[in-house]
């Protein structure tokens, strides 16, 4: 299976808008659903939240721009990661702890 990109023919302004757009959107929704436990994304996507800030972190980090996990947590969270862990977070189950493990074993 071939992979095509629609947005390689777009100049990087235009494809950086819309690439932008699309991340502040999933940030919007993954406020929104705040049911959504990190492990249950982890182990039907592959990332988490974190994850995405950790992604956003590096990418600041690449460009120059000053923003440490925890500034990155927050711009993904919309507030403290711990505030937020207390609000919505909630103890895996040991049934989607063995998720997570087989998850990772098979993605590596």
């Amino acid at each position: 299976m071939s992979k095509i990109d629609p947005l390689a023919g777009l100049d990087e302004a235009t494809r950086n808008s819309l690439e932008a757009a699309a991340f502040r959107r999933l940030v919007a929704h993954l406020r929104e659903r705040t049911d959504v436990q990190n492990i249950t994304l982890m182990i039907e996507g592959g990332f988490c939240r974190n994850c995405l800030a950790d992604w956003l972190a590096e990418g600041a980090a690449e460009a120059g721009v000053p923003l440490d996990k925890e500034a990155a947590r927050t711009a993904v969270y919309g507030m403290p990661y711990p505030e937020w862990k207390a609000m919505h977070g909630r103890e895996a189950t040991p049934e989607e702890l063995a998720a997570f493990e087989d998850a990772r074993r098979r993605h590596g």
